[in-house]
């Protein structure tokens, strides 16, 4: 293996990326919506403006006991959201678009669908407010075990409950279309199928073949690189 790999990649894993990615492109978006400056907080109205969307999110009290943000920043990220979206909902081709902006030398394609995926809990092709501020709610103020399961889940591609080596290299694959080659170009075309086995080598613990949920996040919280990047943006909003 080429010395770049051992002294970039090797040492924190491209899981630790994948983790990390996760977080920082949800800030992406947060900051593409206009959300995560809070200094008009005081301006904005104590209920949701709601004349102008098709979609209507759910009282602002309820959001607030069902996730960890407070009434302001509820009405902020609010805001932000339907001025970039006022339609109420983002479909996949609106979120892949959005992510081609953050990425423009690399495909995100892919990564973005994956992604989109995650938020759109309710499977119905579209994300709505709610969809977006409980998963920001995860990653940003949820317990290491909260942040662990919502990342698990993404990596979980037809959800069942474990992650196999072919969902992890199509994980992989889209982090290394989206970045990979085009920021590291001495990067090989079997790089992702080479942290994939890295991967399985730290993660499954009984050499089953797959990773648990159990397995997934026993072994990222003993990666101190991994709980570092979990706690980066504690205080982001």
């Amino acid at each position: 293996m080429h010395l770049f790999f051992q002294d970039k990649w090797e040492v924190e894993g491209l899981q630790t990326v994948g983790i990390l990615l996760v977080v920082c492109s949800s800030l992406k978006l947060m900051h593409f919506l206009g959300l995560i400056d809070l200094s008009t907080a005081d301006s904005v109205e104590d209920d949701f403006e709601l004349s102008t969307v098709c979609h209507r999110p759910e009282s602002m009290d309820k959001l607030q006991e069902q996730t960890k943000f407070t009434k302001k920043e509820l009405q902020v990220l609010y805001r932000g959201f339907k001025n970039e979206c006022p339609s109420g909902v983002v479909n996949e081709e609106n979120f892949k678009t959005i992510y081609s902006q953050f990425f423009p030398q690399g495909d995100s394609s892919m990564y973005a669908h994956f992604l989109f995926e995650a938020f759109d809990t309710n499977k119905n092709g579209s994300v709505s407010f709610e969809d977006f501020v409980f998963g920001l709610s995860i990653i940003l103020r949820g317990t290491i075990n909260d942040r662990l399961n919502w990342a698990f889940n993404l990596y979980d591609l037809n959800k069942d409950g474990c992650i196999t080596k072919e969902e992890m290299f199509d994980i992989m694959k889209s982090i290394y279309d989206m970045m990979g080659k085009y920021t590291y170009p001495s990067m090989q075309d079997d790089a992702p199928r080479e942290h994939v086995e890295s991967f399985f080598q730290k993660m499954d613990r009984n050499k089953d073949g797959v990773v648990t949920i159990e397995e997934f996040i026993e072994s990222c919280k003993k990666d101190e690189n991994i709980m570092q990047s979990m706690q980066l943006f504690d205080n982001v909003i």
